[in-house]
């Protein structure tokens, strides 16, 4: 009874909040915060009793659009999937995402929870809530002010793994994520998924040279149940299973092979999960129509030209930007912010080979870091044509001077976010002022 009571009162001070909190225009995160207050044990008690289960998607790249490919596929076979849809992926921006679906009763009426969560986040969260799946991506160097060195990100998400009750997919392309498999406990189940060896070649453009397998023979053998991604070209590819049950071909709405990786992952993950109940036909259709979060490879209809977003915030991610969105010489600005969101160290800027961009050069630098964003491009002999650090004035200019072709947005979390609600406002796009 008290249980009931706590969750009660931690769920209608959480509605207060929400709604008090969007009235005066403030972070989607602040309900989460005060229901943390009032009930610490809110997670446990909200997720409880899933018939499905709680599946954690986490790693450093390709979160948001995984998850997002993820919570797809299983609704195109009719389950009911509470997911964190803006892409808040700390755990205070979990509860803030369920506050609005939630009864009094503090309990959450879903199948399945498919979550989102930051690597150092997703340990915690698994310290109240452990997971039945999950869903490991990649390693890279991200953010070194807060997770320090790449080891140490390897060492939480073997620790989440080891939180997980059910099973666990695994990137076999990865040397740091396919040695989770043994810190696992027997009874947990394994998935693998990866790329085809014909296009093995192309994955140091996704990863740093560091996280490779040394030794291919240290390597996982794969399994039917591995997922292996097989591009058919450019755009379409096929998601391969040992068992001869493929998904494909199909073609995404988002552009470049780390796009179809994240799509052979959320599927070998679905197939985990709905067991003889997976359908290829409904993950075809599903992964069709699945959009690009905001940002992330987004197209904008700017003043009848597209206007492309694109999310960065590693080497990593830079790099598969510049070889996925780079290819094409069109008009570009970078802007670069050096907030807590985004990490405060923006030395890996350093470690990002910029030499695509030297035919059309860069329009505008911009964001808190401008001046730096446009030294580095300097080392690289890439011509700058202006820096603005101010946000909205550097848009101005890049959509003015621009208007009549295409363009092209490279940018960090909190520059991104900025932009983005700009762009919304200007254009009537959904998904304003989210965070």
């Amino acid at each position: 009874m008290l249980r009931t009571l706590r969750s009660s009162a931690a769920v209608a001070a959480g509605k207060a909040t929400r709604v008090a909190s969007r009235l005066r225009g403030g972070g989607s995160a602040l309900p989460g915060l005060v229901v943390e207050k009032v009930d610490p044990a809110f997670l446990a008690h909200a997720l409880a009793d899933l018939p499905q289960g709680v599946v954690v998607v986490s790693g450093t790249n390709g979160k948001t659009t995984t998850t997002r490919m993820l919570v797809a596929i299983l609704r195109g076979h009719g389950l009911r999937v509470f997911t964190n849809p803006t892409g808040s992926n700390f755990t205070r921006g979990v509860i803030s995402s369920m506050i609005s679906e939630l009864p009094l009763s503090g309990r959450l009426d879903a199948d399945v929870a498919v979550l989102e969560l930051d690597e150092a986040h997703a340990l915690r969260f698994a310290a109240t809530v452990r997971p039945t799946h999950t869903l490991l991506l990649n390693v890279a160097r991200d953010q070194l002010d807060r997770f320090a060195e790449i080891d140490h990100t390897a060492q939480l998400l073997g620790s989440l793994a080891e939180h997980t009750t059910t099973g666990v997919v695994l990137n076999m392309d990865d040397s740091f994520i396919a040695r989770v498999r043994d810190q696992l406990d027997p009874g947990v189940a394994v998935r693998w998924f990866g790329v085809d060896p014909s296009i093995a070649d192309r994955l140091p453009e996704l990863q740093e040279a560091d996280v490779r397998f040394d030794d291919p023979a240290q390597a996982p053998d794969p399994e039917p149940s591995t997922g292996l991604l097989a591009p058919e070209d450019e755009r379409t590819f096929r998601i391969r299973f040992g068992d001869g049950k493929d998904v494909g071909p199909l073609e995404l709405r988002q552009r470049g092979l780390a796009a179809m990786i994240n799509a052979t992952a959320a599927t070998t993950t679905a197939r985990l999960l709905l067991d003889g109940g997976f359908r290829a036909d409904s993950a075809e259709q599903a992964l069709r129509e699945v959009t690009p979060p905001f940002g992330r490879g987004e197209v904008i209809d700017a003043d009848g030209q597209p206007l492309e977003l694109v999310l960065v915030k590693n080497p990593a991610g830079f790099t598969v930007a510049l070889g996925t969105y780079g290819r094409t010489p069109v008009a570009s600005m970078i802007a670069i912010n050096d907030n807590y969101a985004d990490g405060r160290d923006v030395s890996w800027l350093y470690d990002v080979d910029f030499a695509s961009l030297r035919e059309r050069g860069v329009a505008l630098t911009s964001g808190v870091r401008a001046y730096d964003m446009a030294l580095r491009l300097q080392y690289d002999d890439v011509p700058v044509q202006e820096v603005e650090p101010e946000l909205d004035r550097a848009l101005e200019r890049f959509l003015t001077a621009y208007r009549d072709e295409p363009k092209r947005i490279f940018c960090t979390y909190t520059a991104m976010m900025r932009l983005r609600r700009n762009l919304a406002a200007r254009y009537g796009l959904a998904g304003f002022g989210e965070e």
